[in-house]
């Protein structure tokens, strides 16, 4: 990923933060030269000195066939997104596009079923209990539980080389940052609300 030094972001600690926040990912591995991608939420946990990101997809899904042929996954997080428009510059310039962004690589490898079942506890755990009702592992019957499993395939990507960028108009002058984000809340649409508050948190931040 091509990262502006104003933009780019090293902290491992701030990085993870991310992605737990925006679990949702894509990965992208490659078949006969082709590049594959699936959309699905992971997981990240600490074993020893390694990171991982865990997930599922469909047994149906060919891209898990892909994981012992290639020698990396990439998997790529998100985070909001905005139009800037370089009217709301006090100078000449062309409009940008503000966002977030951060690209793992590793090697992806299957989960065994202990592992599997061990990732859907931990995701189910992660999304379901802070609700009035909340669905989890030990709440679901055998049969169902049993039948699931068979139609999934669990796997795990070891993290290599990470990359992150938040491009959040931080080569702006102060007060062409402060009217981007009065510019952003009055958009009218929740990305553009998302980049706002992003960038008041970083100038709280910085204080």
């Amino acid at each position: 990923m091509y990262i502006p030094k104003y933009y780019k972001v090293t902290n491992v600690d701030e990085i993870w933060d991310f992605v737990q926040k925006n679990s949702f990912g894509t990965i992208v591995t490659t078949v006969q030269g082709k590049p594959i991608a699936t959309h699905l939420p992971l997981g990240l946990k600490k074993k020893d000195d390694a990171y991982y990101l865990t997930g599922h997809m469909a047994y149906g899904n060919p891209q898990w066939k892909t994981f012992e042929t290639c020698e990396n996954a990439l998997v790529m997080f998100q985070g909001p997104n905005a139009y800037i428009s370089s009217s709301w510059y006090g100078h000449e310039e062309v409009p940008t596009w503000n966002y977030q962004a951060v690209h793992v690589y590793g090697k992806a490898s299957i989960l065994e079923k202990d592992e599997l079942i061990e990732e859907l506890t931990i995701m189910l755990e992660k999304y379901e209990k802070h609700r009035e009702n909340p669905v989890l592992w030990d709440k679901l019957s055998p049969q169902l539980l049993g039948s699931e499993l068979k139609g999934i395939v669990g796997f795990k990507i070891k993290v290599g080389d990470i990359q992150a960028a938040y491009k959040l108009s931080q080569n702006r002058n102060e007060t062409d940052y402060i009217n981007i984000i009065d510019k952003l809340k009055n958009e009218g649409n929740p990305n553009s609300k998302q980049m706002a508050e992003l960038m008041e948190k970083r100038v709280k931040s910085h204080k």
